[in-house]
């Protein structure tokens, strides 16, 4: 009776480990579902950033409010006649110079023969 116990308790081990340990078993179902949700995570963070992007892009496609805004900020750009002011605190450094050509010299008259 003993050995029959023994021969039951070590066929009941072998039938669970692949339900624990398997391939598909318990352990692997809850790593893959953590996995999934770190990928869903990523995804939505992605189509965000897609989201973004593709009004940008609407953006600079069909108006110049963009085009001027990122001129401004990023380049540094002014338009002529206009002053820039920064002003800065103790511990910043000022932004990268960038100067306005000098508007063009005026035409000369043509003098008479």
């Amino acid at each position: 009776m003993r050995l029959i116990s023994i021969a039951l308790a070590v066929l009941l081990l072998l039938i669970q480990y692949p339900l624990w340990l398997g391939k598909g078993g318990w352990l692997a179902v809850a790593d893959m579902r953590d996995q999934v949700g770190t990928t869903r995570h990523k995804t939505e963070l992605l189509e965000a950033r897609n989201a973004k992007l593709e009004s940008e892009v609407r953006d600079l496609r069909d108006g110049t409010g963009a085009v001027e805004e990122r001129a401004r900020y990023e380049l540094g750009m002014i338009k002529q006649n206009e002053i820039f002011v920064q002003v800065l605190r103790k511990d910043e450094q000022p932004a990268v110079s960038m100067t306005v050509p000098p508007p063009p010299p005026e035409p000369k008259e043509k003098q008479g023969r």
